[in-house]
């Protein structure tokens, strides 16, 4: 009996093309947070496709990889944990959109899908502002409320921008063998 592998070669092609494709858009940059952090010409998008095409564990893979990749482009963390929940934890979450949805999936669960994935990687972030960055609040603001503040700034907006671009590739993505 043969053993069927996780990952074949089409999908690790087409893992990387959306990482190359995700790294090029993080660098149109629509607004920059002091401490990391930016809205993006959709950057998240590829990542939410190839999760949505191959299915919530190689999407959680490819996405943490993307987030090293992030990373090393341009490393800012203030802890060895830090680096792991704002790099490939955070990005790793954007694949769980492939537990949710797939191309035989309505507008319902791609969008609860969608909200879920960034929700979780602001989750992520959520937790390493306020475990690592809370120095960072001003005098007499709850680093909870800081982190939350900070981190929906930018991924707010983020999503929107995702989800729209998301729903203008999904008809092309359906007809995609």
């Amino acid at each position: 009996m043969e053993k069927k592998s996780l990952f074949t070669t089409r999908m690790l092609v087409e893992g990387a093309m959306m990482i190359a494709i995700a790294t090029i858009l993080s660098f149109i940059k629509v607004a920059e947070m002091p401490y990391g952090g930016s809205v993006t010409a959709g950057s998240m998008v590829p990542i939410l496709v190839f999760a949505y095409r191959w299915g919530g564990v190689r999407g959680m893979f490819v996405g943490m990889v993307y987030g090293l990749i992030q990373f090393m482009i341009d490393p800012y963390s203030a802890h060895p944990i830090s680096v792991l929940l704002d790099y490939p934890v955070a990005f790793g979450a954007l694949g769980t959109l492939g537990f949710f949805a797939n191309r035989e999936s309505g507008l319902p669960k791609i969008a609860t899908g969608i909200i879920v994935a960034i929700g979780l990687r602001f989750v992520s972030h959520f937790l390493s502002g306020i475990i690592f960055f809370y120095m960072y609040a001003p005098e007499g603001m709850s680093p909870v409320l800081y982190s939350a503040g900070y981190n929906a700034f930018y991924l707010v907006p983020e999503m929107i921008i995702s989800f729209g671009v998301f729903l203008l590739l999904r008809k092309p993505l359906m007809q995609v063998k």
